[in-house]
């Protein structure tokens, strides 16, 4: 589950990560009583306008701005509340503003120069250990970072019985080239982000940039969150941050039927049992000159209730040109599936889509029985390829 800024500061703030401060607004009324609140509260005479939204790169698209008066608050608020975002990593048509952060300036003048790092939290799966990932290039992409200057990246890995030692905080802060205070509150920083990390059953913690301001504090002043779904059992309070705006509609929807959907980009729907068999569909239906429109898991209790609901979710998508359905019957048995597949069929009327149905285990036979004789618009098949042949036959 994904968060806005002002919540992944929100549980960096409850571990002891020093963060920018700011305050949610939804109107530009309400952006400039944040603006004066603000002020009152932190000293700050300029304020940072922050579209609030599940995506990286807010400030090359106007997301991001700076006002140096009230006026300006509410002015630069009335242009991005509302507005559509488009970023590179939103669609063409971007993502709708709905709500903005209205920050302290930390970039205030003083003894030294600020200076901008990158920093990240997550798990190297290859290593099955936690790690720090940091560069003294921040407020960068970190892919360019990679690409063009791979040296400045340093990582630091962390056993996870044992946590984040000593040590390994002081070096990532030698790293960085810091020293004296900024060497301390640096070191401070990464204890308390890791704790953050680890103690909300996070995926992933970025923060760029992390800051060194001008009289050595060191601050978050982004925060891109992802929280481990499977854990929010053990989190009520970080469910309520869930704004299910900037999701999928068709995804929220597949969540709450029980469905494990991921929207794509291709024109061939699939509907499967397990998550192995629909990566393999998905690599078939390409083989077969397809593309594969979605992720679907119906799970292993495949009525007609629950195919009727996976069909709707397909067929919402107009993309889509065809429909594999691929169960494999080993817990559910085929004849069931089938029987489903046709009631959902004709409670949903006709669809004009072309299906193919590949029924494999337990009473399969009897499956490809019912498909055939029902006389409805469905080819059935047996073998995988079949199956992936037919797919080829209808797109072309």
């Amino acid at each position: 589950m994904n968060l806005h800024e002002y919540q992944g500061k929100e549980i960096l703030n409850s571990f002891g990560v020093e963060i920018q401060r700011g305050i949610v607004a939804t109107t530009p009324e309400e952006a400039v009583n944040a603006a004066k609140k603000l002020t009152e509260e932190t000293g700050t005479g300029w304020h940072v306008i922050k579209a609030q939204v599940h995506a990286g790169g807010r400030g090359k698209g106007g997301g991001v701005k700076l006002a140096k008066n009230l006026q300006e608050v509410e002015q630069i608020s009335n242009q991005i509340i509302g507005m559509n975002l488009v970023t590179p990593q939103t669609s063409a048509e971007g993502k709708k503003v709905h709500q903005v952060l209205i920050a302290e300036d930390v970039y205030y003048p003083g003894d030294n120069e600020p200076e901008e790092y990158y920093m990240s939290v997550l798990l190297n799966r290859s290593t099955g250990r936690n790690m720090i990932m940091y560069s003294t290039e921040g407020g960068m992409d970190i892919e360019t970072v990679a690409e063009e200057t791979p040296h400045l990246i340093f990582h630091e890995e962390i056993d996870p019985a044992t946590g984040i030692l000593p040590f390994q905080a002081r070096r990532v802060a030698f790293n960085l080239g810091l020293s004296g205070k900024a060497f301390k509150e640096m070191t401070k920083f990464v204890t308390a982000l890791y704790k953050a990390y680890t103690n909300s059953d996070s995926s992933l913690f970025e923060i760029n940039p992390v800051l060194k301001t001008s009289d050595d504090r060191i601050i978050a002043v982004d925060a891109k969150v992802s929280l481990d779904d499977n854990a929010l059992f053990r989190h009520k309070d970080y469910m309520a941050m869930r704004d299910k705006r900037e999701e999928n509609p068709a995804e929220v929807e597949a969540k709450e039927v029980g469905l494990n959907y991921v929207d794509l980009d291709g024109n061939v729907g699939c509907m499967v049992n397990g998550a192995g068999l629909a990566m393999a569909t998905m690599d078939l239906i390409k083989q077969a000159g397809g593309e594969p429109a979605n992720f679907l898991d119906v799970g292993g209790t495949a009525d007609a209730e629950r195919v009727e609901a996976a069909f709707k979710l397909i067929l919402k998508d107009p993309n889509v040109k065809a429909i594999l359905v691929n169960i494999f019957g080993g817990i559910v048995r085929c004849d069931r599936v089938a029987q489903g597949i046709v009631d959902a069929y004709k409670n949903m009327g006709n669809i004009e889509v072309p299906i193919i149905v590949r029924l494999q285990g337990t009473n399969a036979d009897i499956a490809k029985e019912l498909i055939d004789n029902s006389g409805l618009d469905v080819q059935s098949a047996i073998e995988f390829q079949e199956a992936a042949d037919k797919v080829q036959q209808v797109l072309s």
